[in-house]
C-alpha cells in the first residue's frame, strides 16, 4: 500500500475518532445540565471502576465473585434507568453513547492485529481518487447532456438512455447492476459514464474511471516489475465501481485478453458493479476477445447501445456556422 495513502487514511480514522468523542463529550455536558438526575448516574456508575478494585483487593475468592456479579447487576439497571430517563425527555436512548463512524474498530482502524473493513475500504477510495485526478470527473454531469443533436428514432432512444443512467446513479448501491454501453464513437458514452461516476462518488462510494488501455498497462507494469505487486489489480477489484472506458482500443496480447476477462469475471463473482464503453459492435467484441469474454458480458451486464450522429462533430460545425 503506498506510504502516503496510508498516513492520509490515518489520519483521517484519528480525525474520526476525536471527533466521535468530542461529540459525545458535547452531549454529556448537555445532558448533565438538563437532566442532573442523569449526572448523578453517571457518576455513579464512573466510581464503580474504584469499587471494583476495592473487591478485588480485599476479601474471599467466592464473595468477590458474588460481589463483582452484584456489581453488574447494579450497572444494568442503572445503565437502564438513564435510558429510560433520556426517551422519557425526548432522547434517543443511545444519546449519550460515542457514535463512532465504524461501530466494529470505533475508528482506530484495527480489528485485532488486522485491519479494518472500514480501514481497507478507506485506503481503496484515496487511491481510486487519485487515479481519477486525471479523469476530469467534474467536466460531465447529466444536466449537460443534450438531447438536441439526436433527432427520429435515436432521440428516443437516447432518451430512454440517459433516463435510466440517471436512474442508476440516484439508486446506486455496490450491489448494483453492471452496464455495458457500445456504438460508434462520439455518442456521448463517456459523458454518461462519468455523470454516473460523479453522482456516485456523491454518494460516498469509490471508483475508478480510465481507460481499458491505461489500467491494463498500470497492471502489466506492476505485474513484471521486480517486486511483482498487485496494488493496482487490488483497487480495480474491490474498487465498487470500475469504469472501463474505451475498451478495444488496447494492443491485442495474451496478458491483456486474460486480465479482462479475470477483471470482468472477479468482479460479477464479487457482485461488484462494472461499466463498459466500448465503440465496437457486438461482432467486433467477438472478433476480438475470446468467446468466454462476450458471454458474460452479454449474459450478465445491461446492455445500452447508443444511437446517432457524433455529437463532437455536431458541436464543431454549429460553433463554426457561429
Amino acid at each position: 500500500m503506498n506510504s502516503d495513502i496510508f498516513d492520509r487514511a490515518q489520519a483521517i480514522m484519528t480525525t474520526r475518532r476525536r471527533n466521535a468523542i468530542s461529540e459525545n463529550d458535547s452531549r454529556i455536558a448537555e445532558i448533565n445540565k438538563k437532566l442532573p438526575q442523569i449526572k448523578e448516574i453517571n457518576d455513579v456508575l464512573y466510581s464503580t471502576g474504584k469499587e471494583l478494585i476495592n473487591i478485588i483487593s480485599s476479601g474471599k475468592k467466592d464473595d468477590i465473585q458474588q460481589r463483582i456479579a452484584k456489581l453488574r447487576s447494579d450497572n444494568v439497571q442503572a445503565q437502564a434507568m438513564a435510558r429510560s430517563i433520556l426517551a422519557a425527555n425526548g432522547y434517543p436512548e443511545d444519546y449519550l453513547d460515542v457514535h463512532y463512524s465504524c461501530p466494529v474498530c470505533h475508528d482506530t482502524g484495527y480489528c485485532g492485529s488486522s485491519f479494518c473493513n472500514c480501514f481497507k475500504k478507506l485506503c481503496g477510495k484515496l487511491s481510486a481518487d487519485e487515479l481519477n485526478k486525471s479523469a476530469h470527473l467534474k467536466l460531465s454531469s447529466f444536466d449537460s447532456f443534450s438531447l438536441s443533436y439526436y433527432s427520429g428514432d435515436d432521440y428516443f432512444t437516447m432518451q430512454r438512455i440517459l433516463e435510466f443512467t440517471k436512474q442508476y446513479a440516484e439508486t446506486f448501491t455496490p450491489q448494483t447492476d453492471s452496464i455495458f454501453m457500445f456504438g460508434d464513437t462520439g455518442l456521448g458514452k463517456t459523458h454518461l459514464s462519468l455523470a454516473i461516476a460523479n453522482k456516485v462518488l456523491e454518494k460516498g462510494y469509490s471508483v475508478i474511471y480510465d481507460s481499458a488501455i491505461n489500467i491494463l498497462r498500470n497492471i502489466e507494469k506492476e505485474h513484471f516489475s521486480r517486486d511483482h505487486s498487485s496494488e493496482m489489480i487490488d483497487l480495480v477489484m474491490n474498487t465498487d465501481l470500475l469504469i472501463l472506458d474505451d475498451l478495444g482500443t488496447e494492443y491485442e496480447t495474451a496478458f491483456y485478453s486474460a486480465t479482462i476477462y479475470n477483471i470482468i469475471n472477479t468482479r460479477l463473482n464479487s457482485g461488484r458493479p462494472t461499466i463498459i464503453s466500448t465503440n465496437l459492435d457486438f461482432e467486433g467484441i467477438e472478433r476480438k476477445y475470446e468467446k468466454r469474454v462476450v458471454s458474460r458480458i452479454v449474459s450478465v451486464f445491461k446492455c445500452l447501445e447508443f444511437k446517432g450522429e457524433d455529437v463532437r462533430l455536431q458541436i464543431w460545425e454549429r460553433t463554426k456556422q457561429k
